[in-house]
């Protein structure tokens, strides 16, 4: 029998309640006992006790939006998320991962998704379905518990590929028996990304089809929605309209309302929840505490460039006729890929390039290199897309204070990182999320307290998630547990140096297992995967 003691901690348990001074006893991974400071007596015989004077113990954060899909196999120690005190995270996201596939679309799947995840060599791509890929990362040994949501555009392209129309009856009966096969395998619920190919292509009717089918299964549907820029409100409607019509729960990723068209107008977004929340509507949504995006480069072509897949899309770019028609649409009519608004060169930022000789555009700007260059901006936007064969990623500058302030504040929010973790210059949300909104928006802005912080990273997503016995500090539930200090939480990761660790994260446990000690990963590998099983719960 193993046991640790925190002694003297300050403990905010995840459901907002009032922080309270306590001894927390774990034994055998799970929270044994919880008392008044001093009152649990002497330390146990051979176990480990902690002194957390001064100290917050919290529940380990859960990351509602991560892309680690692959980085937890190349990368299992995971250093971007437990320096931050993450214990679970939520992969598959933006209708876009790694199962379920097949020969055919996998390697399409690995080109589109290079931005996101990379392509790694010598890696052993020895999955199929959902149950498979969570099979390889329990095999494969993680540091933090993982979830997984069934990624729509990856069904689609298993039944229909790049294809843009809408599916017979019979392709889509085989995506709603795809779906279900994943859920019952133990994914959590559906994403979307509906700015993206092939999902983008889906309609209505489509979505709600395949609703239906994650909410008999006890899953929520997390999408990525058609446009965050011209077209935001009706992008969001329209997703409150398939649950409505589903009766499937849902979370709305990244909740943003970003581009200049919608400076100041988070407050239309969320009157528009609050009359759902008012009629019943199971919603809930996520927000990282930054201003910029990050997705590919590839990203703002129009859906119509995209169709086919990634080597269809080359063979466009390679049209001197096609790229004028992408030109158009980019920087005279507003993109769909790009939200519906004429492309900034301006705010379009280069993050990260498959190909190393492209390196020296990282950190630039299109505008700029088009400057430097003498042409225009789309020049250089074909000029990469081909020589990086779709794989540059980049940020976009189109945020705005008030509207990430706001949403925050609003009581359905949870935390997603949203984090990419390839390329030279990632977005620092990868390894600065939480820490922000523990030091910057609760400590010092005062946006939220502390407590309110601790239950959007914790208890909020726990039960979104359905996650028994987590995300709360209570006697019987799994030891996931974060100490840090209060005063000196901070995120330290930049725009210029994005991969530096949290400051004041002092260590962190999954599954009564120290992943984080002194601010530094221990190596240990006590992760695993959370399954939903019969009656929706995951565990």
């Amino acid at each position: 029998m193993s046991t640790l003691l925190f002694r003297g901690a300050t403990v905010v348990d995840g459901t907002g309640a009032e922080r309270r001074r306590a001894d927390v006893l774990v034994r055998d991974g799970v929270i044994a006992e919880i008392g008044e400071a001093a009152a649990l007596g002497p330390r146990p015989a051979g176990g480990a006790a902690v002194d957390a004077d001064g100290l917050v113990l919290a529940p380990g954060f859960i990351d509602m939006h991560s892309h680690s899909d692959l980085r937890l196999l190349v990368e299992p120690d995971h250093p971007s998320r437990v320096t931050q005190g993450v214990t679970c995270e939520v992969l598959g996201q933006d209708g876009l991962s790694y199962a379920p596939v097949d020969e055919r679309t996998r390697p399409a799947l690995r080109r589109q998704l290079a931005g996101w995840n990379g392509d790694p060599e010598d890696f052993a791509w020895n999955w199929r379905t959902v149950g498979e890929y969570l099979d390889r990362l329990d095999g494969h040994g993680i540091a933090v518990n993982a979830c997984y949501l069934v990624p729509h555009g990856t069904l689609r392209a298993l039944v229909l590929g790049w294809q843009r129309r809408a599916p017979s009856a019979g392709e889509l009966d085989a995506m709603r028996a795809l779906l279900a096969q994943g859920l019952s395998e133990g994914a959590v619920g559906m994403s979307s990304g509906l700015s993206y190919p092939p999902g983008m292509y889906a309609d209505t009717d489509e979505l709600t089809a395949l609703c239906a089918v994650v909410a008999e299964y006890g899953g929520y549907h997390s999408p990525h929605q058609r446009s965050y820029g011209a077209g935001a409100l009706d992008g969001y409607a329209e997703m409150l309209e398939i649950s409505r019509r589903s009766c499937c729960p849902l979370h709305l990723a990244h909740a943003t309302m970003n581009f200049g068209v919608n400076a100041g107008r988070a407050g239309e977004l969320l009157a528009l929840l609050d009359v759902a929340l008012a009629e019943g509507c199971d919603l809930t949504l996520d927000s990282y505490p930054y201003l910029p995006g990050s997705t590919t480069l590839a990203a703002l072509l129009p859906s119509w460039a995209a169709e086919g897949g990634p080597e269809a899309t080359l063979a466009r770019l390679a049209d001197d006729g096609v790229r004028e028609r992408i030109r158009l649409a980019l920087e005279e009519q507003g993109s769909d890929g790009c939200h519906g608004v004429v492309a900034d060169w301006r705010t379009v930022q280069i993050s990260g390039v498959r190909d190393a000789s492209l390196t020296a555009a990282v950190g630039r700007t299109i505008a700029e290199l088009a400057a430097e260059r003498g042409c225009g901006g789309s020049e250089i936007f074909f000029e990469l897309l081909r020589a990086d064969e779709l794989g540059t990623t980049i940020l976009q500058h189109v945020g705005h204070e008030e509207n990430v302030r706001a949403i925050m504040r609003h009581p359905a929010h949870t935390v997603g990182s949203d984090g990419l973790l390839v390329g030279a210059r990632p977005h620092p949300r990868a390894w600065g999320t939480f820490a922000r909104y523990l030091g910057h928006y609760a400590r010092e802005s005062g946006v939220l307290t502390l407590e309110q912080a601790v239950a959007r990273m914790t208890g909020r997503p726990a039960r979104r998630l359905r996650l028994e016995r987590r995300g709360t500090i209570r006697v019987g539930h799994h030891a996931d547990l974060v100490l840090f200090d209060p005063e000196t939480v901070a995120d330290r990761a930049t725009f210029e140096d994005p991969r530096r660790p949290a400051a004041g994260i002092h260590q962190v446990y999954v599954n009564g297992t120290a992943v984080l000690r002194d601010g530094r990963p221990t190596g240990a590998l006590p992760g695993r995967t959370l399954r939903r099983v019969a009656g929706g719960l995951v565990r």
